[in-house]
C-alpha cells in the first residue's frame, strides 16, 4: 500500500531480568555517527551484508553501497528506473544485490539484480498482474527468496525464487485474503525470513491485522490474528523474528493520532500479546533484531537455541498528523520498558550487521550509523 512519510525511530533490546533493564539505558546508549551517502534522494530501505558492506536504495532509481563500513558511499542510478522508487533492497555481497521497485503502472513493480557491484542490472521480474502492489521481499539464502503483494480479488499474488534467477507464482499456496487485506511496505519489513524455511508477513487494511506464516519455504501457510487495530489505513506494518518462535510485530493507524502498537509472540506467531505503550504517536514502521550485546554483570542469557545474547529490536514509526517531526526510544526488555533515543528523526529504515554496526537511512540521502 502506498503510504509513506517521515519516520520516528525506536530501539528495543531484550534481556532476561528486569533489574538489568533499568540499567540498560545507561550502559547501552548507542553511538550515532552521520555519514555521507553521495545522494540527496530519499533512501527508503537498507540491507547490511556485514559490518563493512551495506546496500541502500530509494527514489529516483537510486542505490548506494559502501564496502568500508560507511566511510565512503558510492551512489548510482539503475538505467531505466529513473522514475521508480526502490522500496526494498537485499545485499548479498559487495558484488551482488537485489532491488524491488514500485511506480505508477502495473509493470513498474520489478525485481532487479546486479552481480558486478551495480555496473549492470538485470530485470528478473516485471509485474503483469493488474492491481498487484508488491510491498516487500526477503531471502533465506542468496538464491532463495519470496516477494509479497497486496491481495487482488481475494488472492495474494506472491512470488518466489529458488535459484536467484527466476521468480514463480505461489499464489495458490497463500491463505485466502480478507476483504481489503493488504500490507504496508514499511521499507521492506512487512515480511521477514528466519532459518532455512520460516517466514512471516504482516497485514492490515481489513477488519483484522494478521500474520501469514510458513514453515516450509512458502509451500504452505497459516494465518494468525493479532491484537493490533486494523482498518483501511491501519494494521500490522512490520514484523521481525529472532528465532523460530520469538518475534515482534508493530503497527498502528496512519490517519489518526492513536498510539503506536507492538505485540510479541513466543510460539511462532500463532498468538500475540501487546507490549506496553511505546512513547510515541503514529504507526510503527520497521523492526530489526540485533544480537550479541554483552552483559556488564556477567549474567547468562542463553536461550533454548544455545544463543547467548541480548536481543535488540529497532523500530521506526510514522508521525501524525503532519509527518514533520519525530522521536526516538528504546527498550531493554522487548517492549515492557521504554527509553527515548534523542535526536533521531527523518529516517525510513534501519538494519544491523551486528550491535556495533547498524544504519538508519532516510530523507535527503541521510545515513546515520548506530552502534552499541
Amino acid at each position: 500500500m502506498l503510504k509513506r512519510s517521515l519516520l520516528v525511530i525506536l530501539l528495543i533490546a531484550t534481556t532476561s531480568t528486569s533489574g538489568y533493564a533499568q540499567d540498560a539505558s545507561k550502559d547501552h546508549q548507542p553511538a550515532l555517527i552521520p555519514q555521507q551517502s553521495g545522494t540527496k534522494q530519499l533512501l527508503i530501505a537498507v540491507s547490511p551484508v556485514n559490518s563493512q558492506i551495506v546496500w541502500a536504495a530509494g527514489t529516483g532509481g537510486t542505490y548506494v553501497v559502501t564496502t568500508d563500513g560507511g566511510s565512503i558511499w558510492k551512489s548510482g542510478v539503475v538505467p531505466g528506473a529513473e522514475a521508480l522508487q526502490f522500496r526494498d533492497v537485499h545485499g548479498v555481497s559487495d558484488q551482488v544485490a537485489y532491488l524491488m521497485s514500485i511506480g505508477n503502472d502495473t509493470g513498474d513493480f520489478r525485481i532487479y539484480k546486479t552481480e558486478d557491484a551495480g555496473a549492470h542490472w538485470t530485470i528478473q521480474f516485471k509485474n503483469k498482474t493488474v492491481n498487484a502492489f508488491y510491498d516487500c521481499f526477503a531471502f533465506w539464502t542468496p538464491e532463495r527468496g519470496i516477494t509479497h503483494s497486496d491481495s487482488v480479488k481475494g488472492v495474494f499474488p506472491d512470488i518466489r525464487t529458488t535459484d536467484g534467477k527466476t521468480w514463480h507464482s505461489i499464489a495458490r499456496n497463500m491463505p485466502p485474503a480478507l476483504s481489503g487485506e493488504a500490507s504496508f511496505s514499511s521499507s521492506g519489513t512487512c515480511i521477514t525470513t528466519e532459518g532455512w524455511q520460516n517466514a512471516w508477513i504482516a497485514t492490515g487494511g481489513s477488519s483484522i491485522a494478521r500474520i501469514l506464516a510458513t514453515r516450509d519455504g512458502g509451500d504452505t501457510w497459516n494465518a494468525y490474528d493479532t491484537p493490533l487495530r486494523s482498518n483501511a489505513n491501519a494494521g500490522g506494518f512490520s514484523v521481525a523474528f529472532r528465532d523460530p518462535w520469538h518475534g515482534i510485530v508493530g503497527g498502528g493507524d496512519l490517519t489518526s493520532n492513536s498510539d503506536a502498537q507492538a505485540a510479541t509472540s513466543d510460539n511462532g506467531g500463532q498468538t500475540w500479546t501487546l507490549t506496553t505503550k511505546p512513547p510515541i504517536p503514529g504507526a510503527i514502521f520497521g523492526l530489526a533484531y540485533v544480537r550479541g550485546l554483552e552483559h556488564h554483570d556477567n549474567r547468562s542469557n542463553q536461550d533454548e537455541f544455545g544463543h547467548e545474547h541480548d536481543r535488540t529490536v529497532v523500530i521506526t514509526t510514522e508521525t501524525q498528523p503532519n509527518f514533520e517531526s519525530g522521536a526516538a526510544a528504546w527498550t531493554p526488555d522487548e517492549g515492557q520498558t521504554w527509553f527515548k533515543l534523542p535526536q533521531v528523526s527523518g529516517y525510513w529504515a534501519v538494519a544491523f550487521a551486528n550491535p556495533k554496526a547498524g544504519w538508519f537511512v532516510g530523507n535527503n540521502g541521510q545515513i546515520l550509523k548506530i552502534s552499541f
